[in-house]
């Protein structure tokens, strides 16, 4: 109990608690000040009334006022007054007002009259002569008033309060709903059906907006679960290939007379395995986005200048042709070693898998607000089937698998996209088109 403060249903119901409560108070402000008002207006009626008798004394004497009591009286029906008039020794003189006349002249609140069985706010007055005259207001509408205005303060304290309770029991149904729907998903989960998404009914509610991050978050685990299933697989089956030629030069070197041969290929074998390992951290690494923490402003045409220059004598030797076209003043937030590492991957690509004589053009423009660079070759490029894969771990195309690497320089080139928010696609044109789109910054912008 101490915790019910804290659901959607005790917060429900203490704010309707705290309506109510409010409710009554406001009704006991009203019915104090109507309460006055009333008391203030009586006092007033009997005020003038008894100033317009006295009046009547200065003019007329005691007579005079007895007998305009008396036609006062014939018309209490109308004006709600009742009098009475005692000359100095206590005997009646006029009126009808049942009451014993009060010891001292002043206004009197709660004076009792009919027997005793009513209440009527008074004011005693003394004539010339001695004689004391008392004129009365029954306070019957001041206390129907306040009656009414008890009665409905308490029916809106009971309906607030009772509609608090309600919405509280209401509210607490329609949360515990979603939110048991949301609690069976995520069991579901655990218990390994990694299927299962938080239900979304549509509506833009905030269990909707949750529903929906929480499914982009599980789409983005099942993508990593996907994406380690199948690395694993993977490593599985590129690394058994190397692993067993390494042991079976490790078995050749224990039974050689002359091993040294033996060891030196292993030697190799085991360095193109440790570079294998490496560089599937690399990729891991740069996949978990850490990377963004180091990023800084950095000129893009420069780098890629810098980079395609540094190639060009490999072009050159190996026979190919390396055109380069670059926008000056493009810039993008970034890590310049990883950018360096994406263009270099790029062009290592085309030059180990394009034959001799093979033209290869790096490119970088704008398109809206991304920079946009491309490597273009002439060669025979690669099967469409072979194109969805073609960024993935170890892939690499039947054609190219006699040639050196471990199919993992195109992935790099995917995660670094990824971690500077650009994205990366591939076509077969004459020959292969790769583009890497990244968002630029403004040259000396903050």
């Amino acid at each position: 109990m101490r915790r019910i403060w804290q659901s959607t249903t005790g917060v429900v119901a203490a704010i309707g608690t705290l309506l109510a409560l409010a409710t009554l108070a406001i009704g006991a402000t009203v019915h104090e000040l109507a309460h006055e008002a009333l008391e203030e207006q009586l006092d007033h009626r009997i005020g003038a009334e008894t100033r317009s008798l006295l009046a009547e004394a200065t003019r007329g004497g005691t007579p005079a006022v007895a007998e305009l009591i008396a036609r006062r009286d014939a018309a209490a029906a109308v004006s709600g007054l009742a009098y009475l008039l005692i000359d100095a020794t206590g005997q009646p003189l006029a009126g009808s007002l049942d009451a014993a006349m009060p010891a001292q002249p002043g206004y009197l609140e709660h004076l009792r009259h009919d027997r005793g069985q009513r209440e009527a706010q008074a004011l005693t007055s003394r004539l010339p002569d001695g004689s004391q005259l008392l004129v009365a207001a029954d306070r019957a509408a001041i206390d129907d008033t306040d009656r009414a205005i008890r009665q409905v303060t308490a029916y809106a304290f009971g309906s607030l309060l009772l509609l608090g309770i309600a919405a509280a029991w209401a509210v607490g149904a329609i949360t515990r709903a979603r939110l048991n729907g949301i609690d069976r998903t995520a069991l579901a989960i655990i218990s390994g059906d990694l299927g299962q998404r938080m239900p979304v009914d549509g509506s833009g509610s905030e269990f909707d907006r949750v529903s929906i991050t929480l499914n982009e978050m599980l789409d983005r685990i099942a993508s990593l679960f996907e994406n380690l299933r199948e690395v694993s697989g993977n490593v599985a089956h590129d690394l058994r290939t190397p692993l067993t030629r390494l042991n079976n030069r490790l078995e050749a070197a224990r039974t050689s007379s002359e091993p040294g041969a033996h060891i030196d290929a292993a030697l190799a074998q085991s360095r193109e395995l440790l570079d294998t390992f490496a560089a599937l951290l690399r990729i891991s690494e740069v996949e978990s986005h850490a990377v963004r923490r180091h990023f800084m402003p950095l000129s893009l045409s420069r780098l890629v200048i810098d980079v395609v220059e540094t190639y060009r004598p490999d072009f050159e030797a190996s026979g190919h042709r390396l055109l380069m076209a670059v926008t000056p003043e493009i810039s993008v937030n970034g890590d310049r070693h990883l950018l360096q590492q994406l263009v270099a991957n790029l062009l290592d690509n085309a030059l180990r898998h394009t034959p001799t004589g093979t033209t290869v053009q790096a490119s970088l423009g704008t398109e809206t607000e991304y920079a946009e660079l491309v490597i273009v070759d002439d060669g025979p490029g690669v099967p469409p089937e072979a194109l969805p894969r073609l960024f993935q771990r170890f892939s690499r195309v039947d054609s190219s698998r006699s040639s050196p690497g471990h199919g993992l320089g195109l992935a790099l080139v995917a995660a670094i996209a990824a971690a500077h928010h650009g994205s990366l696609s591939a076509e077969k044109v004459c020959g292969l088109r790769i583009a890497v789109t990244i968002p630029m910054r403004a040259i000396g912008a903050d």
